[in-house]
């Protein structure tokens, strides 16, 4: 593990601190909540009782991290950027050292970073474009070096976006193999915790350590899991969209995919065609279909009539569009439907046996816009960053966002 050292005895946190405060005077939005150093300390003194054998020690003793504020922690409130739906559980799930939540889109409706009433965060490398949401704090926590790893979810792309904006690893598993119990629903049946990490061998080993069975998850799956995998040295096929669909990339984005394919020919991997189409369907799912009418079923009943002007109003407008439409039940079983026949689909692409291929490499994002672009078209900014992320957990895959390459903004205009 890269950056997942365990600290000495003498631990005191001055350094994380140090970071944290300098970096407030560069963008001062990325907690909600944040400990002070002496609870830290606390925390990490109690940890070093509770394990005086260092030789035994557990896999992430003693290592700072940040969570989203839709993840709860104990006697913290968590208010998922919606102050007044604000809630103080009084279970959370044991960890490493605990530095704070992080800032995210409002009621993690979002990809873009710029719907927090605490404020919008920008990438890490340029003030003008976007951080990525809607796990925009988690993001900026760790690409800052502010902490070594972070908790967010990803529901529609909101744990690869960001990461992509930012230069780290954003690491999806599989819906149900990592509990989402604890954390406030946004799409509850698409919804997905989310690890962000400098690199991959941190994103697996913070993987190992919280994935498995939860009963108190209702959308859990039993143990065991289907793993699959394949020897690095040999030979292995990959797909790609479809011309059409990279077609939508700025130029800058759709070369680094190109060489991007090149280093997967290069190591070993033969590029497949593949049918494009029920990734991109099942994708306009989650927005253009009737699965968004699942986040207002998030909300406690009458609560967007009465209290809608706490919304922030790109969040409100989102949500109102969605009562609008007064999905019926016939509607939404012909999306249930309709998301098993493109999982299906999907799934026999997986196939080995039947010549299918072992990756889907995707861009993760089209392109990069800056805050100024979003703010003047929302929602339709959003969409467009979703084309490639939208689709992985309506049909059930994991995915991972990884560094590619790096470009000057003055190519993206």
């Amino acid at each position: 593990m890269a950056s997942l050292k365990q600290p000495s005895q003498d631990w005191s946190g001055d350094l994380v601190f140090e970071r944290i405060e300098a970096y407030q005077k560069i963008q001062s939005s990325v907690w909600i909540s944040l400990l002070s150093q002496e609870t830290v300390i606390q925390d990490a003194r109690n940890l070093q009782v509770r394990f005086p054998d260092r030789d035994t020690l557990p896999p992430l003793f003693g290592i700072p991290f940040s969570i989203k504020d839709n993840i709860d922690i104990a006697g913290i409130a968590t208010t998922t950027a919606c102050p007044p739906l604000a809630r103080v559980p009084s279970q959370s799930a044991p960890g490493g050292i605990f530095i704070g939540k992080t800032n995210l889109e409002q009621l993690a409706t979002g990809m873009t970073g710029c719907r927090s009433p605490y404020g919008t965060l920008s990438s890490v490398y340029h003030r003008d474009y976007i951080v990525g949401g809607s796990s925009s704090g988690s993001c900026v926590s760790v690409a800052a070096s502010l902490v070594s790893f972070s908790m967010g979810s990803d529901t529609a792309g909101s744990g690869r976006l960001p990461a992509a904006f930012n230069g780290i690893v954003g690491w999806k598993p599989t819906k149900g193999t990592v509990s989402a119990a604890g954390v406030t629903p946004a799409c509850q049946s698409q919804d997905c915790v989310a690890v962000l990490a400098k690199n991959v061998e941190d994103a697996r080993a913070v993987w190992h350590v919280i994935k498995g069975y939860d009963e108190n998850d209702i959308y859990a799956k039993p143990e065991p899991y289907v793993y699959r995998s394949f020897p690095a040295q040999e030979m292995f096929t990959f797909g790609i969209p479809s011309p059409e669909a990279l077609a939508v990339c700025s130029p800058p984005y759709r070369r680094m995919f190109d060489d991007t394919v090149k280093t997967m020919q290069a190591i070993g991997g033969t590029l497949k065609p593949i049918d494009w189409l029920p990734f991109e369907n099942a994708g306009k799912l989650l927005y253009e279909g009737t699965f968004v009418a699942e986040r207002l079923a998030g909300l406690p009943k009458g609560w967007l009539e009465a209290s809608k002007g706490y919304l922030h109003p790109v969040i409100r407008e989102i949500f109102e569009g969605a009562a609008r439409r007064e999905t019926t039940a016939i509607q939404v079983f012909r999306d249930l439907h309709a998301q098993q026949l493109y999982t299906r689909q999907a799934e026999k692409m997986f196939q080995p046996n039947a010549g299918g291929i072992s990756v889907l490499l995707v861009p993760t994002a089209p392109t990069h816009y800056t805050i100024s672009e979003v703010q003047a078209e929302p929602i339709a900014k959003n969409s467009a960053l979703g084309h490639f992320a939208h689709f992985a957990n309506v049909v059930d895959l994991c995915a991972v966002a990884l560094p590619a390459s790096t470009y000057f903004a003055t190519e993206l205009s």
